[in-house]
C-alpha cells in the first residue's frame, strides 16, 4: 500500500518591505575593498593559558561574515570557540558584501595544551566513546534497534513523526538494499570524522566536526554521512546542506542525525529526514528478540460471540465510534502493528478533518428484527443490514461501509470487513480493529479501531 506523506507545514520567509518614500534602487551595494574589512581572531589566554579558547570577531558592518575554523564554521558577527586538543590551526574569515566574496588572509593559532574538559560531556563521550578513542557508526539496514534506517519528521516539531516506515517499505520506496558501510567519530588527537561508503563502491572520505551538545547540532567538514543514494520520491531530494544535521536522540547505542529538506519536492514541503544509526558494538552484539504478534491478532470466537460483540444482546444494540482521540489507524504487517496514537500518522495519514469526522459520526449495529446498522455520517444517517462469515471473522455491511471522510485517500468503498484484531472479554477497553484492505507481498493490514461508545 502507498503511503503518502502530504506535509502541511509552510517556511517562514523573511520580507523586506519598502516604504514608498525611500528612493527606488535596484542595484547591489558596491564591494568592498579587502583593507575596508576588519575583525580579529583574540587567544583567550586568562580563560585558557593553553590557547584553547579563541574569540571570534567581525568589525566590519554590513557584511556577512564566514568563519571557518577547521573543526567547524560559523556565520556570527562575534563567536566563542574551544580547541579541545594542542596543535596549529588556521582561522579563515571572509565576507560577503555587494554580491561578492571577499577572502582575507587566514590567521594562524597554535594551541599548546589539551583541554579535555570541552569534550567530556556524556554526550560527546556516547558519540565518540571519549578522548582518545573513536567509535563507529552503522545505519540501521536491518531495524536492529528501531523500526529502520530512516524517519521522517517534522521540522517544526521533532516529536511529531510524519512517516516512520518498516524496513520492507524502506527499499522498494526510498533506499538501495545493500551494505552502506561505516562511519566514525574519532577523538584521537582532534574530532576527527571519517566514513567507508560501501553503497557508493567503497568510497572513502576524511575529514572533521564540530559537536554542539547544548543545541544538539553536529556539522560535518570534508565528509557527509551514510545515507540513501538512490534518486527517489518521499524526499531523498531536495537537501541544500548535508553537512550540518539535528540530533534527535544519541545515547550508547543509537545516533539519530536529521538534515533538512528545504526544497520543495513535489509540493511536499519542508520535512526533516532523520537517518538512524546504531553502534557497531551493539550491531555485533545484537540477538534478535522473537516475538508474537499483538494481543487479539487473529481472533477465535465461539459461536454467535462476534454477532454479541458487536451488536449487544438480541434486545439492544451497540454503537461504535473511532478512536480518533486514541488510536485510529494502523498498518499491521504480520501481526504487529506500529502506530500506538493518532499522532503517529499525521498529517500524511490521521488529520484534522478525520478527527472533525469521528467526532460527529458512528455506526450502531443491533439486532432487533435482524442483523441491522445504522451509520450516522456527519449527520446524515443510513440504514442497511449486515451479516458475519464466522469461519473467516468477516463481516459485511450490504450496501454499506464504515465511516468515511469524503475526498480522503484513507476513506474505504469496502463493504466486507476483516476483524483483525479483537478481544474478548476486553471490548469495553480494547474495542475492535476493522482490516479493509489487504496487501498480500507484505502480509498487511490497513485497518481502522473501533471503541464502543454512546451517543
Amino acid at each position: 500500500m502507498k503511503r503518502f506523506i502530504k506535509i502541511l507545514t509552510a517556511l517562514f520567509l523573511p520580507v523586506v518591505m519598502m516604504t514608498a518614500c525611500q528612493k527606488e534602487d535596484y542595484s547591489l551595494e558596491k564591494t568592498l575593498d579587502k583593507s575596508a574589512v576588519k575583525f580579529t581572531v583574540v587567544q583567550d589566554l586568562v580563560k585558557d593559558p593553553g590557547g584553547n579558547t579563541v574569540i571570534l570577531t567581525n568589525e566590519t558592518p554590513g557584511v556577512l561574515p564566514m568563519w571557518d575554523y577547521g573543526t567547524g564554521r560559523s556565520t556570527r558577527t562575534k563567536d566563542t570557540i574551544q580547541f579541545a586538543f594542542k596543535g596549529k590551526y588556521m582561522v579563515k574569515f571572509a565576507v560577503l558584501s555587494g554580491g561578492n566574496t571577499i577572502q582575507m588572509d587566514s590567521v594562524p593559532i597554535v594551541v599548546t595544551a589539551d583541554n579535555l574538559s570541552y569534550v567530556q560531556d556524556p554526550l560527546w563521550i556516547a558519540l565518540t566513546g571519549g578522548p582518545g578513542n573513536e567509535k563507529e557508526w552503522l545505519l540501521d539496514t536491518d531495524g536492529k534497534l528501531g523500526a529502520g534506517p530512516i524517519t521522517f519528521l517534522d521540522p517544526a516539531n521533532f516529536s511529531s513523526v510524519w512517516w516512520w516506515p518498516g524496513v520492507a517499505d524502506v527499499y522498494p520506496g526510498v533506499m538501495t538494499k545493500g551494505d552502506y558501510g561505516s562511519m566514525k567519530f574519532n577523538l584521537k588527537g582532534g574530532p576527527f570524522f571519517s566514513n567507508n561508503k560501501l553503497i557508493e563502491g567503497g568510497v572513502r572520505e576524511n575529514g572533521t566536526f564540530s559537536f554542539d551538545p547544548a543545541a544538539k547540532t553536529i556539522t560535518l567538514n570534508g565528509a557527509t554521512i551514510l545515507r540513501s543514494y538512490k534518486p527517489a520520491k518521499n524526499g531523498l531530494t531536495g537537501i541544500s546542506n548535508w553537512s550540518k544535521y539535528q540530533v534527535i536522540e544519541l545515547t550508547d547505542n543509537s545516533l539519530r542525525l536529521g538534515v533538512l529538506r528545504d526544497k520543495d519536492v513535489d509540493g511536499e514541503g519542508p520535512a526533516l529526514l532523520v537517518y538512524n544509526f546504531i553502534s557497531k558494538a551493539y550491531s555485533d552484539n545484537w540477538v534478535p528478540v522473537e516475538t508474537g504478534p499483538d494481543e487479539g491478532f487473529g481472533p477465535t470466537f465461539k459461536a454467535g460471540e462476534l454477532l454479541t460483540m458487536l451488536a449487544g444482546s438480541s434486545s439492544s444494540g451497540r454503537i461504535w465510534l473511532l478512536d480518533g482521540a486514541g488510536n485510529p489507524i494502523d498498518w499491521i504487517g504480520k501481526g504487529k502493528g506500529w502506530t500506538k496514537a493518532a499522532n503517529d500518522s499525521r498529517d500524511w495519514g490521521w488529520n484534522d478533518s478525520w478527527k472533525a469526522v469521528s467526532e460527529n459520526s458512528w455506526i450502531l449495529f443491533d439486532r432487533l428484527g435482524g442483523q441491522n446498522y445504522t451509520l450516522n455520517q456527519s449527520g446524515v444517517y443510513t440504514k442497511g443490514s449486515f451479516t458475519i462469515n464466522e469461519a473467516t471473522n468477516e463481516v459485511t455491511l450490504v450496501n454499506g461501509t464504515l465511516i468515511q471522510n469524503p475526498g480522503n485517500w484513507m476513506s474505504t468503498a469496502t463493504h466486507v470487513l476483516k476483524v483483525v484484531k479483537a478481544f474478548p472479554g476486553k471490548v469495553e477497553s480494547k474495542g475492535i480493529w476493522f482490516g479493509t484492505s489487504y496487501t498480500a507481498e507484505k502480509d498487511e493490514w490497513f485497518a481502522f479501531h473501533y471503541i464502543l461508545g454512546s451517543k
